[in-house]
């Protein structure tokens, strides 16, 4: 049986613009907070922080609640004065992923690992951790998501470093794992703990909103003035039984079971190119999308002028449809999406696209993948208190 696991976050290539650096400052204080819970668990052996920067002092300046990295010189090794057992891992060098995981797990003797990226999961406690380590442990390996995988806990072993070196991605790692490893795999029960990732902005303001997360994420979103006017429009939707919301995108099954469960509202659903990002399709041109179609026949204007006439809110998975586009927009101007900055995207045919969804009829969320699962599920069970909160007053 293999020692106690070692949490291994990866938190790199964060982007340098200023709404990327909002966002990478959310990931660090979230990766802070999870590596501390791992860490009071008792059930890792250490954590390694593997990144190609690491800020200073504070990130952004002025952010409250900030746990510096003390020490001067070479940082690599350099221990938080408030996290003992963390060492972090710096290397600004070409990056593949496989290869730079694997040559971590070998330098620093692992035995087991549970790997995650910087920010995913943000809501799992300390109980989760342990219960993940012990997992782990035990010899069977774990992960968020089979398909997408934002967390994956492993044996080390020779086997298992040869897989791992030759992942592109961490979302293909869980499965690259079970297939060329021949590992026994257990999936983590799907919740908003562990489907609720910090991939946008969109994240944020969902956490900023609902009061999830840490200490240290939760001080840093106090920080910011983020918008969630157009969250809260949405939020009496779930709750009336007359009302009828779109989701389009990467929706799993579990989303739409959760949905139809928990929801009082109707829904009506385009689920589409799950798993795109870890299997190529978005990178290799061939994913595809039925809404992706009609907005090529009708244009944005006269999508989000349709829009309404099927729902009366409507949360949009733009990664979907600009895959299918083929549109090569860049973080910044997803992210610049995302918050209905439409004025400051560069990529002609998604500036055009986040005016007409700001400008809709009907409240829009745009983002990414993690607000098509945890993130709806979260602004839904929010509502919900909200409501209760209310009537019991």
């Amino acid at each position: 049986m293999p020692g106690r696991p070692a949490l291994v976050v990866f938190l790199g290539g964060l982007g340098d613009s200023p709404v990327e650096s909002v966002v990478a400052a959310a990931r660090w204080a979230a990766s802070l907070d999870s590596i501390e819970a791992a860490l009071a668990s008792s059930a890792f052996a250490n954590a390694i922080l593997v990144t190609d920067h690491v800020p200073s002092t504070a990130l952004p300046p002025g952010s409250p609640g900030w746990a510096g990295l003390g020490g001067s010189g070479d940082r690599t090794g350099l221990i938080p004065a408030n996290l003992p057992g963390l060492v972090v891992d710096l290397d600004d060098a070409a990056f593949h992923f496989g290869r730079r995981l694997a040559d971590v797990l070998r330098r620093h003797g692992t035995e087991s690992a549970v790997y995650m990226g910087g920010g995913s999961v943000p809501l799992l406690a300390q109980a989760d951790f342990q219960a993940i380590a012990q997992t782990v442990q035990s010899g069977t390996a774990v992960t968020n998501n089979l398909y997408s995988s934002d967390l994956a806990g492993f044996p080390v072993n020779e086997r298992t470093l040869a897989v791992t070196r030759g992942v592109e991605r961490d979302n293909a790692l869980a499965r690259a794992l079970t297939e060329g490893a021949s590992l026994s795999l257990e999936s983590l029960p799907r919740s908003i703990a562990t489907l609720l990732d910090i991939d946008g902005p969109t994240d944020l303001a969902v956490l900023s909103l609902t009061g999830l997360g840490g200490c240290r994420l939760q001080a840093y979103l106090r920080s910011l003035e983020i918008d969630v006017s157009t969250y809260r429009r949405v939020l009496p939707h779930f709750m009336d039984t007359r009302a009828q919301i779109v989701v389009a995108g990467r929706v799993g099954s579990h989303a739409w079971q959760y949905l139809e469960r928990e929801t009082a509202c109707r829904v009506r659903l385009f689920a589409e190119e799950r798993g795109m990002e870890a299997e190529g399709r978005a990178q290799d041109g061939s994913a595809r999308s039925l809404l992706g179609f009609y907005l090529e026949e009708v244009g944005a204007e006269r999508f989000f002028v349709a829009l309404p006439e099927l729902g009366d809110a409507a949360f949009v998975d733009t990664r979907v449809l600009l895959a299918h586009m083929g549109v090569q927009a860049g973080r910044e101007d997803r992210f610049l999406s995302d918050m209905g900055r439409w004025r400051e995207i560069g990529e002609p045919f998604l500036r055009e696209f986040a005016r007409a969804a700001t400008e809709a009829a009907i409240p829009v969320l745009l983002g990414g993948h993690s607000l098509m699962s945890g993130g709806l599920m979260a602004l839904n069970e929010f509502a919900w208190q909200e409501h209760e909160r209310q009537t019991s007053n």
